[in-house]
């Protein structure tokens, strides 16, 4: 008989109840998912660090108009790049291009930002954000293995993410203050937190094997959408 802790190790073992693939496929995937964005993560804060020591580079996009220009270019991208990357994300090495692209922009865009943050909320908002993602990303294997299903969040959290992006635009023409800055940044965790479960919960379930590009953007914007919110919240915290 095979022993069921070597069949864990292996990556045999029914990831949910009444799972029809062989496991050990869908394990190997979801390594390949989160090695990416390990990677994707490891590259995002070495070049946010290299902008944060870096002063003057900083300086440069927030104090020049080219530098802004050149910002507003960085901020962007990553939104320019995700359409083509959708329709390529088959296409080697294309896709890891792609995904490159708009990983060196977000690192970059994320860097100019934690420059002009004190070192110590940016580590509260690093350490925050480690500790929320790695509990919930565990949580929503246990509550899989248990049977449970996150499927049904997605039109709930379209319906709330198109809502927050709306109040986001309006309050860059009608800054409502320090509080309003909290609340919305809190709901906006809220949000990105549900998303972690349910992305998470596709990637257990429903993604494809060929969706390891798509599944692991999913998970890394979920990642840096709570690190920004977390960072505006400590910074709004502390004025």
């Amino acid at each position: 008989m095979s022993n069921p802790k070597n069949d864990v190790e292996a990556g045999s073992s029914l990831l949910y109840p009444l799972m029809q693939e062989r496991p050990e496929l869908r394990w190997a995937f979801i390594r390949k998912v989160y090695s990416i964005l390990t990677v994707q993560l490891l590259v995002t804060i070495a070049f946010a660090a290299l902008v944060v020591a870096v002063h003057p580079v900083a300086t440069f996009f927030a104090t020049t108009r080219i530098g802004l220009a050149v910002y507003v270019a960085i901020v962007l991208i990553p939104t320019i790049v995700l359409c083509p990357l959708y329709f390529c994300k088959l296409k080697h090495p294309l896709n890891f291009v792609l995904l490159g692209i708009f990983t060196l922009c977000f690192g970059l865009a994320l860097g100019i930002v934690c420059a002009f943050v004190s070192g110590k909320i940016v580590i509260e908002s690093v350490i925050a954000t480690t500790v929320v993602v790695i509990s919930l990303t565990l949580y929503t294997f246990w509550a899989a293995k248990r049977g449970q299903d996150f499927g049904f969040l997605a039109p709930f959290l379209l319906s709330i993410l198109v809502i927050l992006v709306m109040f986001s635009i309006f309050q860059i023409f009608f800054p409502m203050g320090k509080i309003s800055d909290i609340i919305y940044s809190g709901l906006a965790v809220i949000v990105f937190c549900a998303y972690i479960i349910y992305d998470t919960d596709n990637l257990i379930k429903r993604n494809s094997y060929d969706d390891y590009i798509w599944a692991s953007v999913a998970l890394y914007l979920d990642v840096l959408n709570i690190l920004l919110q977390l960072l505006k919240i400590f910074r709004a915290a502390d004025r």
